[in-house]
C-alpha cells in the first residue's frame, strides 16, 4: 500500500447482536485486520473468559469467511464491504468525509448533478434530500429569506419550498399571516 496512507485506515467499535452485551473492536491498518472481543456476561461459564484478539493480513481476511460473518453481524454489511475494499486496495476517501463537509461540497453542484449524485449510494441519496442542503440551496438562490419564509420552510421542508412555485409560496405566506393575525385578537 502507498506510504501516503495513514497507518490506521479504519477503526470502529460495537456491541454484539441482542441479547449479547459483548464488546467488539475492529481495526484496519495498512498491513492487517485486528479484531478484538470482550465477553460481558453474568453466566458462570463466561466469567473467567479473557478478551480475545485475532490478527490477519488483508489477504487472510479475504479468505476467512468466519471472521467476515462476524464483522457483518456486529458492524453491518456496509462496514464489511468497506473493509473488503480496503483489503483489495480500493480506498474511498469520500466515505471518510463528514456529512457536514460533503453537504458543503454538494451545495456547489448544479441541480442536475445533485439529482445524479443522489442515485449513486444510500448515503448520497440521504444527503441530497437533507434539509440542510436545501436550506443552503434556497439561501443561495434567494436574495433574502424573511422570518415567515423560514418558518414556512421549516414546516414544509426546504426542498419542497425550493420546488414550489412563487405564487403558491406567496399564497401560503399570506394564509399564515392571516391566521396569525386572526389569532392575535383572540389572545388579547
Amino acid at each position: 500500500m502507498a506510504s501516503w496512507l495513514p497507518e490506521t485506515l479504519y477503526e470502529t467499535v460495537g456491541q454484539g447482536p441482542a441479547p449479547s452485551k459483548d464488546y467488539y473492536h475492529l481495526l484496519v491498518t495498512r498491513s492487517q485486520i485486528i479484531f478484538r472481543w470482550w465477553k460481558i456476561s453474568l453466566r458462570s461459564e463466561y466469567r473467567s473468559a479473557r478478551p480475545g484478539e485475532s490478527k490477519d493480513t488483508h489477504e487472510d481476511f479475504l479468505d476467512n469467511s468466519h471472521l467476515q460473518v462476524q464483522v457483518a453481524l456486529i458492524f453491518g454489511s456496509r462496514t464489511l464491504d468497506y473493509v473488503f475494499n480496503l483489503c483489495r486496495g480500493r480506498f474511498d476517501f469520500l466515505e471518510r468525509l463528514s456529512d457536514t463537509l460533503l453537504l458543503s461540497i454538494i451545495s456547489y453542484l448544479d441541480l442536475e448533478d445533485v439529482a445524479r449524485l443522489s442515485q449513486t449510494s444510500h448515503r448520497f441519496a440521504k444527503l441530497c434530500r437533507s434539509d440542510m442542503l436545501w436550506e443552503q440551496i434556497v439561501q443561495s438562490a434567494c436574495d433574502t429569506i424573511t422570518p415567515d419564509m423560514r418558518t414556512l420552510a421549516e414546516d414544509m421542508g426546504w426542498r419542497q419550498m425550493f420546488f414550489t412555485n412563487k405564487l403558491q409560496l406567496q399564497r401560503q405566506l399570506r394564509k399564515r399571516r392571516q391566521r396569525r393575525e386572526s389569532q392575535q385578537p383572540a389572545l388579547l
